[in-house]
């Protein structure tokens, strides 16, 4: 089968925004004539030059006879010599082939695929190589990416995409999964958050503030991400999940950042059996936000808390990615519990309480608890056991976040409580 066969579109009612891209370039080559391809350089085709411009130009063509298709542009590429194919470094690790571009569509079907993605540089010149797998099932359906491990404190999202991966039978599915397993990959190697760089002495990078990335970006994190998003991702994939966790000192429900404005987001939101949804328009930098300006359906799962298996959560998130599929035709089954189901409770804002002095936490409530104006959720002691510190809920709401470590400094997060803004439905 070709890219194309495999590949169908979502079903009819889905937002659906992304384009293959090999169908434009076939157009392109029929209707203006290819003249030649360069490593170096990329695509030349007639006075545009450059790799870039060509994209460039293909997006408002598109546009053009598509208004209601949108394409996006590739941030910074490297010369990519064809998109649709899969190139392979010819280097195997672990018995495991590397690759520097991913194309689905090239994929033997039937099958499940194993690769290292071959990321950044490190400051040797050695790489950074991320773990990849991909089923590609027999039948047309769309491309669906599950990404885990950008933070590398966060891991209970990584057992959950292996679990759901491992549920797939590539025999029997429609369309193809990709998972991304260990974004970060310095950050997954020492359980920390976020990236460590050797720039500045050990300078530390988000790497969920970072998206879409930039292959010339200016440290090794946003580079690394512009590699996954052009290499990777942004070419393939059609609906994607990122799965992540609160941070190390910390706990958090199984809660869900979607931004329900978004038809299709919706519909994915609604598929999971969550505790808490806030319906977020959106942080620049998150990989959520990114895929969502380009047109491609996301959304973020949090699984409670860092650093350990939270078995309860990641069953929820597993039957909530399943769900996913199934909707949309990738696997066959009846739906597991959803948001109806299990009465997931809907907010718009976070409201973050933070330490106003040093202290030993008391939390007085804990996660999903209900809490109202006034009520005292946390103290804190001094070294003496006097009461230092009081705090209380400022909104009507559902608590989602807490912390965990007992001593908090000045500023630090004490809790945080999910509330609705406004009385209107959400």
């Amino acid at each position: 089968m070709t890219n194309r066969d495999r590949r169908a579109p979502l079903p009819q009612g889905c937002l659906v925004t992304r384009v293959v891209l090999i169908e434009l370039i076939e157009g392109v080559v029929t209707g203006f004539g290819l003249v030649a391809t360069d490593a170096s350089v990329g695509v030349r085709l007639g006075s545009f030059c450059t790799f870039a411009s060509f994209f460039n130009w293909c997006n408002l063509a598109l546009m053009s006879t598509h208004p209601l298709t949108t394409m996006t542009t590739l941030i910074n590429p490297g010369a990519i010599p064809d998109i649709a194919k899969t190139v392979y470094t010819g280097d195997i690790l672990q018995g495991v082939p590397v690759i520097s571009h991913l194309g689905v569509g090239d994929l033997p079907p039937g099958q499940k695929h194993r690769f290292f993605f071959q990321g950044v540089e490190m400051g040797t010149g050695q790489h950074w190589y991320v773990p990849v797998v991909v089923a590609v099932g027999h039948r047309p359906g769309p491309c669906v990416g599950l990404v885990a491990g950008i933070h590398g404190d966060e891991v209970s999202g990584i057992d959950a995409v292996q679990r759901v991966m491992a549920q797939l039978d590539p025999q029997a599915m429609a369309g193809s999964v990709v998972a991304v397993l260990g974004v970060s990959r310095p950050a997954v190697e020492y359980t920390r958050s976020h990236w460590l760089t050797a720039q500045g002495g050990g300078s530390q990078v988000d790497m969920n503030r970072v998206w879409p990335g930039d292959e010339t970006g200016a440290n090794a994190a946003t580079r690394h991400a512009g590699l996954l998003w052009n290499r990777l991702l942004i070419t393939n994939v059609e609906l994607v999940i990122d799965y992540h966790t609160v941070t190390t000192g910390n706990d958090f429900t199984l809660f869900m950042f979607a931004d329900l404005r978004q038809p299709t987001v919706r519909q994915m939101a609604e598929l999971f059996p969550v505790e808490q949804i806030q319906n977020d328009p959106g942080l620049a930098g998150t990989l959520e936000t990114a895929l969502v300006e380009a047109g491609i359906p996301a959304l973020t799962v949090e699984i409670g808390g860092p650093r350990r298996f939270d078995a309860a959560k990641i069953a929820g998130a597993v039957e909530g990615s399943l769900n996913v599929l199934k909707h949309y035709g990738l696997v066959s089954g009846p739906l597991g519990r959803t948001a109806a189901t299990v009465g997931t409770v809907y907010g718009d804002a976070l409201e973050t309480i933070r330490a106003t002095t040093g202290g030993f936490l008391e939390l007085l409530v804990d996660l999903r608890d209900r809490v109202t104006p006034e009520q005292p959720v946390a103290l804190q002691r001094n070294a003496f056991g006097d009461v230092v510190a009081e705090y209380r809920a400022g909104v009507t709401g559902e608590v989602a976040v807490v912390a965990r470590d007992a001593v908090c400094e000045p500023g630090s997060r004490v809790m945080q409580i999910l509330y609705s803004r406004g009385a209107e439905s959400i």
